[in-house]
């Protein structure tokens, strides 16, 4: 089997050559996002703890109870979207007082489409590999002899070959990561989301307004001002600490997440909440739908999905809309797997 690595030997050579590096025991150690990547970029892109009002017209109930919608009676969701990431640790570079991870990355992401007779086609996929380290206690010269060996690496099958700096803050590493092969693997999980709203931007075939994408996870601020195809966000695991406070004036009520989807029955939906970003005129729309009963279940979360839609305009979502959103989910929740019987190509 070739080794899946072979474009990064060029700047391997020049870690080496320019520096020490001290191995990982043994092996390749395969590092792991802490705390969970889904919710730290729910929270870190997520807006503020606190939201206020409803964002639907012309419903202000709370709870909506929605009818399941199947496939076979509106083949709404067409299209689906997902990244991974694999990211190794190698060993630590040494230059003369200074000490840097090298991590490489696996950075994945692909979409694809759903036929009537629920067969699946591939349309579209990408396949990053990078290089990672802390330009920020590395020498100039050493950094720039790593973009020049990068630059010039083949792809051998990759859709890219890129050195990344694990220094520089993003969406995931700017609040609260500073630990640096955390930063590492949060900084290849926001490769990972850079990869899916590049797909998502694609016409995948010449997708309509009528076929609607889900990606898997929350949607970050790259999709406040969307002005693609239809999207909406599905994620299973997201932030807990919203506080919400419903209605006006004195009968106002102040709510935290947990007690909002202890009452969420099965079938139901919540109201739609916004979320909002300084400066922006877009804003993202988001609720939740429980899939599951709570009977038998740990805590109100689960069995829970959120849903998050871009609003580009900031225009509320309609009733009608957010309710068949919801009920096509729902008739989405129970899958059946036909195991390799060339459905998937």
């Amino acid at each position: 089997m070739p080794n899946p690595f072979a474009a990064l030997t060029p700047a391997l050579n020049v870690l080496s050559t320019e520096g020490q590096v001290l191995p990982a025991t043994g092996q390749a150690i395969v590092d792991f996002a802490a705390p969970d990547t889904h919710e730290l970029y729910d929270r870190l892109t997520g807006g503020d703890q606190q939201v206020d009002g409803l964002w639907e017209a012309p419903s202000r109930e709370i709870y909506r109870s929605v009818t399941p919608t199947g496939r076979s009676e509106r083949h709404l969701f067409r299209y689906f979207l997902d990244g991974t990431t694999k990211i190794y640790f190698i060993g630590t570079l040494l230059e003369h007082e200074r000490s840097s991870p090298v991590q490489i990355a696996q950075v994945g992401a692909a979409a694809v489409r759903r036929l009537d007779d629920g067969s699946i086609r591939l349309v579209k996929i990408r396949h990053d590999l990078a290089l990672m380290l802390d330009k920020t206690v590395l020498s100039d010269i050493l950094w720039n002899r790593l973009e020049a060996a990068i630059t010039n690496a083949p792809l051998m099958g990759f859709s890219r070959v890129v050195l990344r700096n694990t220094g520089e803050d993003d969406e995931f590493t700017a609040l609260s990561v500073k630990e640096p092969r955390s930063r590492g693997t949060h900084k290849a999980n926001w490769l990972m989301r850079q990869s899916e709203s590049a797909i998502a931007k694609e016409d995948l075939g010449g997708r309509t307004n009528d076929e609607w994408l889900i990606v898997d996870g929350s949607l970050g601020n790259e999709y406040l001002d969307w002005r693609g195809a239809p999207l909406v966000g599905v994620a299973k695991t997201f932030r807990r600490d919203h506080i919400f406070t419903l209605g006006s004036g004195p009968r106002a009520k102040t709510i935290n997440l947990y007690a909002l989807l202890a009452d969420l029955g099965e079938g139901q939906r919540t109201a739609v909440f916004p979320r909002r970003k300084e400066g922006r005129t877009g804003l993202i729309a988001f609720w939740y739908v429980r899939l599951r009963p709570q009977r038998g279940l740990d805590y109100p979360l689960m069995g829970v999905v959120k849903v998050e839609m871009p609003c580009p305009t900031g225009d509320p979502v309609s009733t009608e809309l957010a309710d068949l959103l919801s009920g096509c989910l729902i008739g989405e929740r129970s899958v059946t797997p036909h195991g390799r019987d060339g459905t998937c190509q």
